[in-house]
């Protein structure tokens, strides 16, 4: 997972990607995790750091995950 620091601007830290899920995800309230991905994949440089913006946004509060639907839903 890549923070900004020395090596790492902001740009190319997973922090300035977290906006990016957001906006989508509070577009089209309930996604699937591959409609999501295929819906931003051109922001990302591979799904892993896909999936990195989604671990922090999941750690953070700041999604939700529903085990019953497969989606992912915005958290207010």
């Amino acid at each position: 997972m890549k923070f900004p620091n020395k090596l790492y601007t902001y740009n190319d830290s997973v922090i300035s990607k977290l906006p990016v899920i957001l906006k989508q995800i509070e577009n089209n309230k309930d996604l699937s995790l591959s409609d999501l991905y295929y819906s931003v994949n051109s922001k990302f440089q591979n799904i892993t750091e896909f999936l990195d913006a989604l671990d922090c946004l999941y750690t953070l509060g700041k999604i939700e995950y529903s085990f019953d639907s497969r989606r992912v839903n915005n958290v207010i």
